[in-house]
């Protein structure tokens, strides 16, 4: 098994191995999604990012679920580059993780990937290897049935952070240190013993990283998309945050909207029009447009007054410029949201057959995070999990456990049966539960999906034995 220090060492970028084993067979009958660059003008600023599209140039893509998940993957990048498919759940050898399921691909190969897909819902992709999600090498994966309606008009809004400088420089201002030169002493190699840390006179921390602008769709509030709407149609809001660093709250303004899912999955209906939405999360709205008029779609950064976002307007109406900045903060981000979801289908009662804690640790000071636990993360397959997350550091968190969907099924001390997710935020030294079954055999990546925190350390892996 990989050890967790050459684990995170891949991660991080330091070591770049050459592909083995790549399918040789035809493409015939896949989806060619090509890892690109392209240019995008940031509030009159040509800026040179990466991309995922498809074969027409578009950003992400759509898979009917019957089909299965078919993709060839062509890296026309300049350097190494690897995708993790989150939300989906496929073999451990597919999950696009270097230094753990796959080796990079080198600049100028290809991979196929084909697995079933059990379900339909909003997911997205992103790259795993080093700083490159920062540069926007992530792209909407939406899975739906062959047989889809077009009643219900489909928007996809996906949210990012971006900044002139890369990830590379973000993390020597945050750090003093290149990616790939951390200590790895400080790699989630805690023990759980260690003395807890004095709090008594510490504030909590909502934002370590300061960005030029937050793009919506690729766009700012300078520029921004106008999607085209009817009134007496609904449409289902498909909200992804791709953020590497940011946590939003959606403001659907005067529209009322009706919570559907959220990562993908169903939830019992929710009528909410200001949500909160943690990295890696998305939330699936239906929204139904009564009258004519352009109406915006905003997300705001918690704890500030930037904002981003997208219009929705009917035929001939006047769209008025919107500032980027709030008239006010936004609060924390918190579980303002999650104490309310219920999963529309949740998993089947039974107990645990283990029980495993985790501790999130860390402080701004020196940038150290950190992710400990007294015992090894694992369990055979087909056992039922039960993992509390406890936050002993000031700042949230938001926990992503691939290759498995999990319930949410205590906030704190309070048990609840909550929503089935792969992403949830565990606030400042709070604590956060989940169950899952583990049916996906392999060693899985369990991390922060706070970019530099999860640079820094708070990684690990649960290992499901067959």
């Amino acid at each position: 098994m990989t050890t967790r220090r050459q684990f995170m060492h891949s991660l991080a970028g330091a070591t770049m191995l050459p592909l083995l084993g790549a399918q040789a067979r035809a493409a015939t009958g896949l989806t060619d999604l090509y890892a690109t660059t392209r240019v995008l003008d940031v509030d009159g600023k040509a800026a040179t990012v990466f991309g995922l599209q498809d074969a027409q140039g578009k950003s992400g893509l759509r898979i009917a679920r019957q089909s299965g998940f078919g993709v060839r993957l062509h890296n026309q990048l300049a350097e190494p580059s690897l995708i993790h498919w989150h939300g989906l759940t496929p073999p451990q050898r597919l999950d696009g993780v270097p230094g753990l399921s796959q080796t990079p691909l080198e600049p100028n190969t290809s991979y196929n990937y084909e697995f079933p897909l059990q379900r339909t819902g909003t997911d997205w992709m992103h790259s795993h290897l080093g700083g490159q999600e920062q540069g926007l090498l992530a792209a909407p994966l939406i899975i739906t049935e062959d047989d889809a309606s077009a009643d219900i008009q489909d928007v996809v809004l996906m949210l990012h952070d971006f900044a002139h400088r890369g990830a590379d420089q973000i993390f020597f201002e945050l750090t003093g240190r290149q990616i790939g030169t951390m200590n790895h002493a400080a790699m989630g190699h805690g023990t759980a013993d260690q003395a807890p840390m004095d709090h008594s006179e510490m504030m909590m921390d909502l934002n370590d990283v300061e960005f030029d602008a937050y793009l919506a769709n690729d766009r700012t509030l300078n520029d921004p998309e106008i999607v085209s709407v009817e009134a007496g149609r609904k449409l289902r809001l498909r909200v992804i945050n791709a953020a590497a660093s940011t946590n939003f709250w959606l403001d659907i303004g005067a529209l009322q909207g009706v919570v559907v899912a959220v990562d993908g999955i169903d939830v019992d209906p929710i009528v909410a029009d200001l949500l909160p939405i943690a990295m890696a999360q998305r939330i699936d709205i239906i929204i139904e447009i009564t009258e004519p008029g352009a109406f915006p779609i905003l997300a705001q950064r918690e704890g500030d007054t930037a904002r981003t976002g997208i219009i929705l307007a009917t035929q001939g109406a006047q769209v008025s410029r919107i500032s980027a900045s709030a008239s006010a903060a936004s609060p924390a981000v918190g579980h303002q949201l999650e104490s309310a979801l219920r999963a529309s289908v949740p998993l089947a009662m039974r107990p645990a057959d283990v029980a495993l804690t985790v501790d999130l640790g860390g402080t701004m000071m020196g940038y150290s995070w950190d992710l400990t636990s007294p015992a090894p993360l694992v369990a055979n397959l087909g056992q039922r999990v039960e993992l509390r997350m406890n936050n002993q550091s000031m700042m949230s968190h938001p926990m992503h456990l691939h290759g498995h969907h999990f319930q949410v099924v205590a906030l704190g001390e309070s048990r609840i049966q909550g929503a089935i997710r792969d992403t949830v935020m565990v606030p400042a030294m709070g604590a956060v539960t989940i169950a899952f079954d583990a049916n996906n055999p392999g060693a899985w990546a369990f991390h922060c999906h706070n970019l530099y925190h999860q640079l820094s350390g708070m990684m690990t892996q649960f290992e499901v034995l067959a």
